[in-house]
């Protein structure tokens, strides 16, 4: 153990092999996205009712799943009538959603997380922290970052998006 980290720390093929680590975790992410099922919509466009029934009782749980399959099939009804998507973006019902995205993303890189985050052994060392204290902080951080990931994941997933996103728009 002790090697490896002198080999990360002090050669300057370190920073190659932490970055290249960053493979793993997206080549288990690409590889578990090709079992994920589908969506009922792109069934309920191509004419698959059965299907789509069957996908939201799995989905839910449930029997009764009329009431949400109707308002499937008319918001995509409506889709298909939609021209000119891209001139109706600017409209003003859909100014907060769009301006919400637009300042998440500038907020986002306003504060430099991304660069924070990447950057976060140099930042370490930095503030002179040594080798080991420094690797430690960065694997820490990224635990904690991971954790509360999850845990925001979960707490949208029991509340619901669609009530947190109106709470925020209205």
């Amino acid at each position: 153990m002790v090697e490896v980290e002198e080999i990360l720390l002090k050669t300057d093929i370190g920073w190659r092999i932490c970055l290249g680590l960053t493979v793993i975790p997206n080549l288990i992410i690409t590889l578990c996205s090709l079992f994920l099922p589908g969506t009922p919509n792109p069934l309920i466009d191509h004419g698959h009712n059965d299907a789509t029934k069957d996908m939201l009782r799995s989905m839910h749980g449930i029997l009764d799943i009329d009431q949400e399959y109707t308002d499937l099939v008319a918001a995509s009804e409506v889709s298909k009538v939609v021209e000119k998507l891209w001139r109706n973006i600017p409209k003003r019902k859909y100014r907060s959603p769009l301006m919400m995205v637009v300042m998440i993303l500038f907020f986002q890189q306003l504060t430099g997380i991304n660069v924070n985050m990447f950057y976060l052994l140099v930042l370490f060392k930095t503030i002179r922290l040594g080798d080991q204290a420094s690797l430690l902080s960065s694997v820490i951080t990224g635990l904690v970052n991971l954790i509360v990931t999850f845990l925001s994941i979960f707490t949208v997933d029991r509340l619901g998006r669609r009530f947190l996103f109106l709470d925020i728009v209205s």
